[in-house]
This record gives C-alpha cells, structure tokens and sequence, in this order.
C-alpha cells in the first residue's frame, strides 16, 4: 500500500514547513489528486488518520479536489478529458495521447495554527 509512504511524505513535509513558517498544528490539509496518480482515496484517508497520530497533524481534516485528467492527441490535435491512463481519444479514437494533466499530487493548502 503506497498510501502510507505518501502519508508519510506528507507528515515530513508538514513538519518541515512547521519550522520554517512557525506554526504548532496543522488543522486541515487539502490535496490535490490526479486520476492517474493511481491512489486510492479511501486508502490514503485511512492512511492519514493512522500515520497523523501523535504528530503535529493529529486529528487534522484531510480534503481531496480531484483533478480531472486531460491528454493531448496526438491524431487529431485536440485536448481530450481522459480517466485512466489508456483511454481512447473521444474525438478519433486514437489511443496516441500524451498525458497533459491528472497525474498531480500535492498538498494545495493547509489550514495551521
């Protein structure tokens, strides 16, 4: 489960930021996520609940603002919404596309005191 590790990385990130911009707690976190980022929302919530304890996060809110995803294609020169990976072009059906957004990751806003 990939989701701890990347709960983990957020806990160091939170705590790297806590020094620098001193701050004690952390109350929410918001995350933007990708549909290509291939993680698991339930799990990476249960995840965050688990790896926060006894940190400067405990009992901090976790929010996800899903990204949709957008490819490039690459036949038909349009942008094209995509879910996974491997999807065809809604456009020409070409499966050459080349992935412009939804692969993203990263903490979007925190909420501290």
């Amino acid at each position: 489960m990939h989701e701890m590790s990347i709960c983990e990385g957020i806990i160091q990130v939170l705590e790297e930021q806590a020094r620098s911009q001193n701050y004690t707690k952390v109350k929410t976190v918001w995350l933007e996520i990708g549909p290509l980022a291939m993680i698991e929302n339930d799990a990476l919530r249960f995840c965050f609940d688990a790896v926060t304890r006894n940190t400067l996060a405990q009992d901090a809110q976790l929010e996800i603002i899903e990204l949709p995803g957008q490819a490039w294609c690459l036949q038909c020169a349009k942008s094209v919404a995509i879910r996974k990976r491997y999807d065809a072009c809604t456009g020409c059906g070409s499966y050459q596309l080349q992935v412009t957004q939804g692969e993203e990751l990263r903490i979007k806003e925190l909420e501290v005191e």
